[in-house]
């Protein structure tokens, strides 16, 4: 599999064009360029989506390998990873860091509920409990 990674980049850049293309690529597993091409909801040329491709493997999103000369292309990174990355920099940028305050402010603004919260917070009781039992 070629790589060229940078991992260091900021999700909150990724313009429209990318987050779709993306988004594809996560969601198909692997693409090729014709393939995302075709599922993209707007006609763009070839040499676009294949443009797009190349940036977002730069930046470390995607990484492909080449199958009869075509390049197929795969996450680099889980969505949930770079929702992650793009989570840690609101905390930095609005929240001083705090989870805390960021989780209160998703409540006030209705953006999860209490008992999505509570449901979050058994799984993560749960969870500690198993890994204690490893250890």
């Amino acid at each position: 599999m070629a790589r060229n990674t940078e991992m260091s980049h900021d999700p909150a850049e990724l313009g429209q064009l990318e987050r779709d293309v993306l988004s594809i690529v996560w969601q198909r597993a692997e693409a090729t360029a014709d393939q995302v091409r075709e599922e993209l909801e707007r006609p763009l040329k070839d040499s676009t989506i294949r443009t797009v491709l190349r940036r977002l493997e730069e930046k470390g999103y995607l990484e492909h390998q080449v199958d009869s000369r075509t390049f197929v292309y795969r996450p680099a990174e889980s969505r949930q990873r770079v929702a992650g990355r793009a989570v840690q920099r609101i905390l930095d940028w609005f929240c001083a860091g705090s989870v805390e305050e960021l989780l209160v402010g998703m409540v006030d603004s209705k953006v999860v509920s209490r008992a999505e919260l509570e449901r979050l917070a058994r799984r993560i009781a749960a969870a500690k409990k198993r890994e204690g039992g490893k250890a």
